[in-house]
């Protein structure tokens, strides 16, 4: 695993843990909790699109927060 991907890790659960709201992140027939770290270690190792599912009381902000968290990191994201 590279820095860049450690980073984009870090930043991902950091950002998801932000929020109250359920983040689940679909990658490769898999459906990860973005609060896991050890979860987000084993999904964002491919450079396929991944699918976000966002939804709770701060779903709005959090979708926003989600998607820039991917954008920075050059990660492709649908939510």
């Amino acid at each position: 695993m590279s820095g860049l991907e450690t980073k984009a890790i870090v930043d991902i659960n950091q950002t998801a843990n932000r929020f109250t709201s359920s983040i689940v992140l679909k990658a490769g027939g898999r459906a990860i909790d973005a609060k896991s770290i050890l979860g987000l270690s084993f999904s964002l190792l491919s450079r396929e699109p991944y699918q976000l599912e966002i939804y709770g009381p701060d779903e709005a902000a959090a979708t926003i927060a989600m998607k820039e968290a991917f954008v920075r990191h050059g990660l492709r994201v649908e939510i």
